[in-house]
């Protein structure tokens, strides 16, 4: 049974930082490519980050402008998504996904696996 476990969200005022850990279990994700979505309040599930199975080659969004930095520690199967600089507009439930087969890494259907999403809260 493959679980991806999110964590590390919470309240933050506009300007902060957060950084938000996917442990994954069930599984090595050594190979396979992971990303960051996030889903703001009424809205569509969006595309924030994807990094390589080995690390080296790292995908972001335009909406983050330099904001975020994703890293993986395979050792630990554990996925990292650095936020800094927060703004309000970031305020969103954040999940991780594991994609298994190659595909468009902004496409949420290209993911087999996701977690339960922590939430992100920026205050003005």
């Amino acid at each position: 049974q493959v679980q991806m476990v999110e964590s590390g969200g919470g309240l933050v005022q506009a300007g902060g930082s957060l950084r938000l850990s996917c442990a994954a279990s069930g599984r090595t994700f050594t190979n396979y490519r992971l990303g960051w979505f996030r889903q703001p309040p009424g809205k569509a599930r969006e595309f924030v980050a994807a990094i390589s199975g080995d690390g080296g080659t790292r995908n972001y969004a335009d909406i983050i402008e330099g904001r975020f930095t994703i890293s993986r520690d395979n050792a630990k199967n554990t996925l990292y998504l650095q936020m800094n600089n927060l703004k309000p507009e970031d305020t969103a439930v954040y999940y991780c996904a594991v994609q298994v087969y190659s595909g468009v890494l902004s496409q949420k259907w290209n993911y087999d696996y996701w977690g339960q999403g922590t939430q992100v809260t920026v205050s003005s």
